[in-house]
């Protein structure tokens, strides 16, 4: 068994703290409650949307890992959804939102 907790309850306590700080968080495509891949697209007052996921970063350990696309990132996020149905697909709006998710998601 994986001492990791379920990516279901990863997404709640992110949609809770966001609210919580004042911001918005939506979950905009439901994944595998157990294990399913976050991606996380993140705004400010809906302006400069950046995509983030959980990964290994360059020096080996898990990381916030930026993946946003140059152009179209709603087809982008079609296009993986599409290969991965379990894959959650949340957006924050909120200051830090980055920040807010590395410390929900990464540090489980």
């Amino acid at each position: 068994m994986s001492g990791r907790l379920p990516s279901g309850v990863l997404v709640s306590a992110l949609l809770r703290r966001v609210n919580d700080a004042g911001g918005s968080a939506a979950v905009l495509a439901k994944g595998d409650p157990h294990g399913g891949a976050i991606l996380v697209i993140t705004a400010l007052r809906g302006e400069d949307q950046r995509l983030f996921e959980r990964g290994i970063g360059p020096n080996g350990q898990v990381a916030l890992i930026e993946s946003t696309p140059a152009k179209d990132l709603d087809g982008y996020c079609q296009r993986r959804r599409a290969r991965d149905p379990d894959l959650w697909l949340i957006e924050l709006d909120v200051a830090s939102a980055q920040q807010f998710a590395a410390e929900t998601i990464l540090f489980d």
